[in-house]
């Protein structure tokens, strides 16, 4: 029935007008205390030396330092610290442009993004070609593919911890990029010098203004982001930190369609240092994304409304007692869910439910004998599922046979996970080390994605009386090396990961069939395993490195492809990343990252049948096929000077996909007479090359 030959339709030409985007000119004017021509060399994705890879005793985490970031050629120029993971092993990017990413098997929903302690939903600007993340305002971050310590937790695939930066308290500085596509500010220094300071970074695109001068005149598509920072040193034990975040996306086709979907997240911190031995951090933090969709096509007007809302208090004490460094805390999270509320003509629906979760945990690093670090820990996870909203009862068929009427803060039932967390590290000599963890996690809040990617209109939804948590259970093993000076390091590792309570759709459902989400869903089992192989080189004109993935994500859910295992649609069986930057001359840096993976995986039908003029297909197998592979090569050159006493300017040129090849975004299935199945897959592809130029002028 079905052959893999695609029809491909190019909407680059769309792209280019839309965006405004063939070329992006950028200039930047930036006020710093100091600056020297070669402290320009930026390292790619982080310095954490291949010294540090190798005495790292928590396995699977990939620790990346803002400030470091390369000026990797990303789409527009933008520098991303999203589109930075996929480049690394074990993380792939959901598609062409796609601001998530899946790591280890796990799908984009099913990884937690926590700034300053707050969570954040959907990090992508204009559907994902940017990042929410504006690298002005960030200092670090780590990336746990799994490999969780005790004092985080909340998603069964990887946790990414971001973090702001102080403000300086010594001198001001501030920095302005202005571009055909967005501006940004930033501005920094002391509000007291020496006691207290304050960082403020801001973006905003201006697309829409653009378009005005185009066809699309009628058209919405803009977005924003704004991060805030204060600091303030009580003493020197003592000190207090403000932060607060927002974004937000609006895009419009004229009077028919209308998308957006915001964050925003504030904090207030206190640092408390008794001694070199004693520490504790205390956090109230609130975040609340939302998302709004409406179509108004041919009579039909559907609207709708979704948001998450956190209200946290996070707790940690760090103390050392001899060898073994005590991370002992608690939190507490209130939750309010609307997976959705929605206008479909006259039809009017909304689901809201509320959750109260708690953690209490506590890890130990330690050393035993000089060669063997463990770190070892135990979080206990509470989840109460509160009343005030309808619960049901449902058959075998997904149909209500009971509705539960709950009151307002009733426990409705309470879910209690032990998640037991270790790693241990070998040293084997000075340049060798091996490793061995293992780990468990649980995710209460579950998205429901409408196709393969993560998208602003995704319905999410919380453990309730009949949804179960995920519980995912990882072993990892590895191994790391490097050569005598520290040039090269290696690194190798495999896993394998289990997870009960995974879901899917039921057969001939989908994200808007009903409003009660229990009944779109079948849970089961998923299995992930792997092997990720990684080689750097760190010193010299050629510096980067090479990463393969090979892996393997598979689910089995009574009701779903006849109760057997299915290739879950998130596989992918290769990865290939390669990167690379040469310094040419004293001027000039050559920067090239190459990618290559499997297709996605996909359903496609095995029979078709009319009624009444209407195509109906029949899908046989779930994901039983591939879309073609993804390929792509951006590659960028810098050109850098120092043109006054103390200015340096910097041109950057680039090639985002160089050699012009169209990868599938989305397939889709059509009627066709002239094929002898009767049937075509039609290939949408949204991106062919794109070149980029920019200047900068440093201060």
């Amino acid at each position: 029935m079905f052959k893999q030959r695609y029809a491909t339709h190019n909407y680059t030409r769309h792209i280019c007008l839309f965006f405004v985007a063939a070329f992006s000119l950028t200039s930047v004017a930036q006020v710093e205390e100091e600056m020297r021509e070669d402290s320009l060399q930026e390292v790619i994705i982080s310095s954490f030396s291949a010294q540090k890879r190798m005495n790292e005793v928590q396995m699977g985490v990939e620790k990346i330092e803002i400030t470091t970031l390369a000026k990797m050629p990303v789409l527009f120029g933008e520098r991303d610290i999203i589109k930075s993971l996929q480049l690394l092993p074990g993380v792939k990017s959901e598609g062409d442009a796609s601001g998530g990413y899946e790591v280890r098997g796990g799908k984009a929903t099913q990884n937690l993004i926590l700034l300053d302690g707050a969570s954040i939903y959907n990090s992508g600007h204009l559907m994902g070609l940017f990042s929410a993340f504006n690298d002005d305002a960030l200092v670090n971050a780590s990336l746990y593919k799994g490999m969780v310590p005790a004092q985080l937790g909340g998603a069964t695939s990887s946790v990414f911890d971001i973090s702001t930066r102080p403000g300086g308290m010594q001198d001001y500085h501030a920095s302005g990029t202005i571009g055909l596509l967005a501006a940004k500010v930033m501005a920094e220094g002391p509000i007291w010098r020496n006691r207290a300071s304050f960082l403020f970074a801001g973006r905003r695109s201006y697309v829409d203004l653009l378009m005005k001068a185009t066809d699309y005149k009628n058209n919405t598509l803009n977005f924003h982001d704004l991060n805030l920072r204060l600091d303030y040193k009580l003493n020197e034990k003592h000190r207090l930190a403000a932060t607060a975040f927002r974004s937000r996306d609006n895009i419009g086709l004229e009077d028919l369609m209308s998308l957006s979907w915001d964050n925003t997240a504030v904090g207030l911190s206190w640092f408390y240092a008794a001694s070199d031995r004693y520490y504790a951090n205390t956090r109230l933090s609130y975040s609340n994304y939302g998302s709004e969709a409406g179509i108004d096509i041919m009579n039909t007007h559907y609207n709708m409304v979704g948001f998450i809302r956190h209200l946290t208090l996070h707790r940690e004490d760090h103390l050392t007692l001899g060898s073994h460094r005590l991370n002992m805390g608690l939190e507490s999270t209130l939750l309010h869910l609307q997976s959705a509320e929605w206008d479909i003509n006259l039809l009017h629906q909304r689901e809201r439910r509320k959750a109260w979760t708690n953690a209490f945990w506590v890890n130990d690093d330690w050393n035993l004998g000089g060669r063997l670090d463990v770190s070892a820990g135990l979080r206990l996870r509470l989840f109460s599922v509160l009343g005030g909203a309808p619960y049901y009862r449902l058959d075998a068929d997904g149909d209500i046979t009971e509705t539960l009427t709950t009151r307002s803060g009733e426990f409705v039932k309470t879910y209690v996970h032990p998640e037991p967390r270790l790693s241990m590290k070998l040293q084997l000599g000075a340049r060798h080390s091996l490793k061995l963890g293992y780990s468990r996690t649980t995710q209460d809040i579950h998205a429901i994605t409408g196709n393969t990617m993560s998208m602003p209109l995704n319905r999410y939804t919380m453990t309730s009386n009949i949804l179960l948590p995920e519980i995912a259970d990882q072993v990892a093993l590895g191994w790391v090396g490097m050569t005598t000076d520290g040039t090269y390091d290696f690194s190798a590792e495999t896993y394998y990961k289990h997870i009960n309570n995974t879901y899917d759709y039921r057969d001939g459902k989908s994200f808007y069939s009903e409003i009660e989400i229990e009944r779109l869903l079948l849970g089961g089992r998923g299995r992930a395993y792997g092997l990720e192989l990684c080689a750097h080189k760190n010193k010299g004109r050629l510096t980067g490195w090479v990463s393969y993935t090979l892996s393997w994500s598979e689910n089995k859910i009574p009701g779903i492809n006849d109760g057997r295992w299915y290739t879950a649609p998130n596989d992918r069986r290769h990865d290939l990343n390669v990167v690379g930057i040469f310094r040419l001359s004293k001027h000039w840096d050559l920067t090239a990252t190459w990618r290559y993976n499997t297709g996605q995986a996909l359903s496609a039908p095995s029979a078709k049948y009319e009624i009444d003029g209407t195509t109906y297909y029949y899908y046989a197998e779930r994901n039983g096929y591939r879309a073609p592979a993804y390929h792509r090569l951006d590659i960028s050159a810098s050109h850098t000077k120092r043109v006054w006493r103390r200015f340096t300017r910097i041109w950057t040129f680039g090639l985002y996909n160089a050699y012009n090849r169209y990868n599938p975004f989305s397939i889709s299935f059509k009627n066709d007479p002239d094929k002898l199945t009767g049937t075509k897959a039609e290939q949408t592809s949204i991106y062919g090359i794109l070149p980029s130029v920019s200047f900068t002028l440093k201060y």
